[in-house]
């Protein structure tokens, strides 16, 4: 099977509307169910977490609890996740990347500037949210580090970085969710900063970064035909499935490292509780990582892994006062 180049002019004069990939694979779903996968309701977990896990280890470290704090930045954070998600979806179409994707929110409308405006229209509030928390505070750091995350976020896919195509999504996802996000959550709730805070989130980074990396495996002939340069496509499959591997298990070994050294609390070892679904994600790139309907729901189990290993870990934090 070929493919050729697909550039932002030729995928407007062969499909202005974005409808022709959604007639064609439209057959395959229900409507609705492809409204499902284009709102992604697992992505907002990586809103959820790393605010959850930067809160948990700062009840951890100081038995102090802010709600008000906790649900403001909660709730910005998935408007923040929402723009991501969908400005992703309008940038992706400009480049031809999509056009083979129904569960996209531009080809399903048929309407990307209203899909644009709805982004923006997200990360505003989003943004508002976070000034009334600094407003409330009196102390503007956090506003500073979550605009650093959208900023970073918006390389990834938007123009004129578009560091995803450059095969740099993993760093930025590692960056963005892990360090960024929870380091700017601990200091909602301390107005302050944690070298602790900074090793713990690496944990977050990875698991997160890994969701992203396994998303690449199945769809390495569209990523050629845009030009993406994703890690599979640079690595090619076999390679990327040992990477996995190791990038895997380093979420246990990084976990075991910080409770010997002190830096997490015993009660950490919950986390050992998610080994089953990387041993299942592991195990399935491995033997699949070649065949694109195989291994295409591999993103689906890192996502498993993702929140229970990122639950354990906040249910040990949340417990170590305790035990």
């Amino acid at each position: 099977m070929t493919t050729k180049q697909i550039t932002p002019n030729h995928q407007h004069d062969a499909r202005p509307s974005g409808m022709t990939s959604l007639q064609h694979n439209g057959d395959r779903l229900p409507r609705h169910r492809l409204w499902l996968a284009a709102i992604k309701p697992p992505i907002y977990s990586v809103a959820i977490v790393p605010i959850t896990v930067g809160t948990a280890v700062a009840f951890a470290q100081t038995r102090l609890f802010n709600l008000p704090s906790f649900v403001t930045f909660l709730g910005s954070a998935i408007l923040i996740i929402a723009w991501l998600n969908l400005s992703n979806d309008v940038f992706d179409s400009e480049t031809g990347i999509d056009i083979n994707k129904a569960h996209s929110v531009v080809n399903l409308t048929g309407n990307k500037p209203l899909v644009f405006w709805l982004a923006n229209f997200c990360l505003a509030w989003g943004i508002i949210g976070i000034l009334a928390l600094c407003w409330w505070q009196q102390d503007w750091t956090v506003l500073g580090l979550v605009l650093l995350c959208c900023f970073l976020g918006y390389t990834y896919q938007g123009p004129p970085f578009r560091l995803g195509y450059l095969g740099l999504g993993e760093i930025i996802c590692f960056v963005t969710f892990g360090p960024g996000a929870v380091s700017a959550a601990y200091y909602a709730q301390t107005q302050n900063f944690s070298g602790d805070t900074l090793a713990i989130s690496s944990i977050v980074g990875l698991s997160t970064s890994i969701i992203l990396f396994c998303s690449h495996f199945h769809q390495v002939e569209d990523d050629l035909a845009a030009g993406k340069r994703s890690p599979i496509v640079r690595l090619g499959t076999a390679k990327g499935a040992k990477v996995l591997t190791w990038a895997t298990a380093s979420i246990y070994i990084l976990t075991l490292m910080l409770i010997l050294s002190g830096v997490l609390p015993t009660s950490s070892w919950l986390i050992f509780g998610s080994f089953p679904f990387a041993y299942q994600l592991v195990s399935r790139v491995n033997r699949h990582h070649a065949v694109p309907e195989k291994v295409s729901n591999s993103k689906f189990i890192a996502v498993n892994l993702y929140l229970s290993s990122s639950l354990l870990l906040v249910l040990g934090l949340i417990l170590s006062p305790y035990v």
